[in-house]
């Protein structure tokens, strides 16, 4: 099986990557891999979203959430 001339040029364009760059590249491919059986359709509540899993660091998902806790609570009479 011939390997085609863009499959080449992305290989060689990763020979060039930090692992960490690696590791973004990885998670955006396999949001371009078909829909398996498995998820839902995206009619279903959130299923549209599924694609995304995953391409947000945990560390940043972690900070996201505690900044949610800390400041979405609070209510600043004074904007109003």
């Amino acid at each position: 099986m011939e390997v085609s001339p863009t499959k080449r040029n992305i290989i060689k364009q990763l020979d060039n990557l930090t692992e960490e760059q690696l590791d973004k590249v990885l998670r955006f491919a396999r949001t371009l891999e078909p829909r398996k059986e498995t998820q839902p359709s995206p009619s279903k509540s959130g299923g549209n979203l599924l694609r995304f899993v995953g391409l947000i660091p945990k560390d940043d998902m972690n900070e996201i959430a505690k900044a949610i806790e800390e400041d979405c609570e609070r209510i600043d009479y004074d904007q109003w």
